[in-house]
C-alpha cells in the first residue's frame, strides 16, 4: 500500500474555517470515493488563556481557570464538528489535532511535523486595517509553511 501524501487543513469555529472544509472534502475527497489521495489531519490552534485576556492581577487568577474551560469546550465542539461533516461526506479517515499556541505557528508546525504536501485554510476576508492589527494567518503560512498553501475562500453572495 502506498504512503498517501498529507493534506493539513486549519480549524476553528468560524464560518469561513467551516466553509473551507466542506469545499476541500467537496473538491479533493468526495469525488474520489475510496481512493482519497490525501490523509486529512484537521488541526486546531488552541489559544493560551493568558494570551486571551492579556490581563495583570488579581482577577487574572480567578478568569484563567474559566477561560480554559471554555477554550476545551470549544476545542471538543470543533473537534466534534470537523468528524460530523467529514462522515457526512463519507470521508471516514480524518485526525483532529488540538494544539495550544498562535494559528500561525501551530500551523507550520503541524505542516513540518507530518510532513504535509499541502496546508487549507479558509479567508476570514478580513479588510487592510483588520488584518494589519490582527495579522493574517494565511499570510503568515504561505510565506513560512514548508508546503503549498491553499487559501479557500467563500465567493461573495450573488443577489
Amino acid at each position: 500500500m502506498s504512503m498517501k501524501q498529507i493534506m493539513v487543513i486549519a480549524v476553528d469555529d468560524s464560518a469561513p474555517s467551516m466553509y473551507a472544509l466542506e469545499w476541500t472534502l467537496d473538491h479533493f475527497f468526495t469525488p474520489f470515493g475510496s481512493l482519497q489521495p490525501f490523509q486529512l489531519i484537521a488541526v486546531h490552534a488552541r489559544p493560551v488563556p493568558i494570551s486571551v485576556i492579556q490581563l495583570a492581577g488579581p482577577a487574572t487568577a480567578e478568569i484563567i481557570p474559566m477561560m480554559e474551560i471554555d477554550l476545551k469546550k470549544a476545542a471538543v465542539r470543533i473537534t466534534e464538528k470537523v468528524k460530523e461533516l467529514c462522515k457526512k461526506k463519507s470521508v471516514n479517515e480524518v485526525s483532529v489535532e488540538v494544539m495550544e499556541g498562535d494559528p500561525r505557528d501551530v500551523l507550520c508546525e503541524a505542516v513540518d511535523k507530518h510532513h504535509a504536501t499541502i496546508l487549507v485554510l479558509g479567508s476570514h476576508g478580513y479588510g487592510i486595517v483588520k488584518r494589519a492589527v490582527l495579522g493574517s494567518v494565511s499570510d503568515y503560512c504561505a510565506h513560512h509553511a514548508h508546503c503549498s498553501v491553499m487559501i479557500v475562500k467563500k465567493p461573495k453572495n450573488k443577489e
